[in-house]
């Protein structure tokens, strides 16, 4: 005799992790792209200080017309997805499949990590400076220190700095002795995936896959990188002309730019020696 045993699908999805956006506070959206798909920035140059004379007609210097430079900011990335649900998978799975759910889980799962490792590609690609150091428990809070040292000399503002750190480089800063003896870590935590401030400056902690060629951290000021959304558009299309169920679309069409003259306000560490040039 065959016996049949009954099986029940449970409702209940056994969802992934999801971080929400880890670069929302290292961006701006000074600029505005409305209605248009490319924007022209000037950065207008001074001039140097020179002596004054008491005598001639030139007592101030010889005039100079001041000169500038343009930089030219292009939306290259425009990004899609598009899936469907069947009435009947929808029906059958006891609502594991609902529509508005999914569409949820693709943004925090695949739209919103791409936006975060884009623009963290912009900032190592685009920063003044990148300091090569092998880091261990004994220097990884020396190394920070230096990276605030460097933007500083650079005139970076204190005040808007946000660090970038990834959890091999956050593990080795809370076993350095030097940085337990002057930790800050508890501060009041208000950014997203921050674990606290080293130096007054808040820490987010990103996955290691979001960085690349060994970047151990990154410090930044918000100023330095335009990060504009012109589209952000996604849609739940219910029994559309040939399909019983549910489509699914999604658009974002978006950038990242480090402006010219906001470069020293990037400084990258890689956890790796110098390369020989």
């Amino acid at each position: 005799m065959t016996v049949n045993l009954a099986t029940k699908y449970s409702s209940k999805v056994d969802e992934r992790f999801q971080t929400g956006s880890l670069t929302s506070s290292v961006v701006n959206n000074d600029y505005d792209f409305t209605g248009v798909n490319t924007i022209k920035v000037y950065s207008i140059e001074t001039t140097e200080l020179v002596d004054y004379t008491t005598s001639g007609s030139g007592r101030y210097g010889t005039p100079s017309e001041l000169s500038d430079s343009l930089q030219t900011l292009t939306l290259t990335q425009d990004k899609a997805f598009t899936f469907t649900i069947d009435k009947s998978y929808e029906l059958a799975q006891e609502g594991a499949k609902a529509a508005g759910t999914a569409l949820r889980r693709e943004l925090d799962e695949v739209v919103i990590p791409a936006i975060d490792m884009y623009r963290i590609s912009k900032l190592i690609e685009g920063a003044k400076t990148t300091a090569y150091v092998v880091t261990t428990k004994s220097n990884a809070f020396e190394q920070f220190l230096t990276g605030m040292e460097t933007l500083s000399d650079e005139k970076v503002p204190l005040t808007g700095r946000i660090a970038l750190v990834s959890p091999s480089y956050y593990k080795f800063l809370k076993l350095d002795d030097t940085f337990i003896k002057n930790s800050d870590l508890g501060q009041e935590i208000t950014i997203n995936g921050q674990v606290g401030q080293v130096d007054g400056v808040p820490v987010v902690v990103i996955p290691s896959s979001y960085f690349t060629s060994d970047v151990n951290f990154i410090i930044t000021h918000p100023s330095a990188l335009v990060a504009p959304v012109q589209l952000n558009e996604y849609k739940v299309h219910t029994n559309p002309p040939g399909i019983s169920g549910s489509l699914i679309e999604g658009r974002i069409i978006h950038d990242a730019f480090v402006l010219a003259n906001k470069k020293a306000a990037i400084y990258i560490h890689k956890n790796t020696a110098a390369p020989v040039i």
